[in-house]
């Protein structure tokens, strides 16, 4: 990709660490996907079908399962696009600002609160770089006090979504976001950290000085074993306003996409469809 980023929010002025810190969102700041979450409010105002949210539970337990590998994550993106063409952007933004505390304080891990919370302590610019899309990112790194952010960015047409991914902030367009970042705002990226729990965000990680995984996929811990980076393990995911009270068991059903009924469903599908043991 050539040219400026689609950059979300305006620039912040230069951290005065001379420094940023870039987040993956999902499995990282997250538990779960952040583009799947909202699969029940979406259900509810009769924008996805009860099929199409099995479909997608069925994607996110791949996700949890496997691991965010370039499969699974082209998985997600065709089935997250063609669920979303001829949406309205406003009616999305609408639903997102109103279910955000609901839907996503609960799955936030308040290890990640506290370690974003940190860096602003020391001056460092937060940035999170996400694939999930722009309207579902966008308020989310505002929840969790990032600084800014660089989401996938849908086409859009009449204040519809076209189906057709015109920025896709995947894999090592992450690298190159941090990179631009960096020079516009003076960083060195040397001085700069990065956080994320997917093999797939391997470009970024090794564009900067300071990388960190959390909660790593197993390629991706391997990777952290040879390389000496060190490994976090995030496990507390609860809400902002109560971190001291665990998770409700339907709560951590809804990281998985679309609760109770959708992961008992895609565990049907796989029981059903894997390949006979030989």
């Amino acid at each position: 990709m050539s040219g400026a980023l689609p950059l979300l929010s305006p620039a912040p002025p230069p951290a005065a660490s001379g420094a940023a810190a870039f987040f993956d969102l999902d499995k990282t700041i997250i538990a779960g996907s952040s583009a799947l979450a909202f699969s029940r409010p979406f259900r509810r105002r009769g924008l996805i079908t009860r099929r199409a949210a099995l479909r997608s539970g069925y994607a996110q337990l791949l996700l949890l399962l496997s691991g965010a590998d370039a499969d699974t994550m082209e998985l997600l993106r065709r089935r997250i696009t063609a669920l979303c063409t001829g949406w309205e952007v406003a009616q999305i933004r609408a639903i997102v600002a109103e279910t955000l505390h609901d839907i996503v304080e609960p799955l936030v891990y308040a290890e990640a609160t506290e370690l974003i919370a940190e860096h602003r302590a020391n001056g460092d610019e937060v940035v999170v770089l996400s694939a999930s899309g722009q309207e579902v990112v966008e308020p989310i790194a505002a929840l969790v006090g990032a600084d800014r952010c660089l989401a996938t960015r849908m086409g859009v047409a009449d204040g519809r979504y076209t189906g057709v991914i015109d920025y896709y902030c995947y894999g090592a367009e992450k690298a190159q976001a941090a990179r631009q970042i960096a020079a516009e705002q003076g960083y060195r990226l040397e001085d700069c950290r990065a956080y994320s729990d997917s093999i797939t965000d391997l470009p970024l990680l090794e564009a900067v000085g300071h990388p960190t995984v959390v909660n790593p996929d197993r390629a991706l811990r391997r990777e952290a074993a040879l390389r000496g980076w060190p490994v976090l393990t995030f496990a507390d995911p609860v809400a902002l306003r109560l971190r001291l009270r665990p998770p409700p068991l339907r709560t951590a059903l809804t990281a998985a996409g679309v609760g109770a009924a959708a992961a008992l469903a895609a565990v049907g599908w796989y029981a059903r469809h894997r390949p006979a043991r030989s």
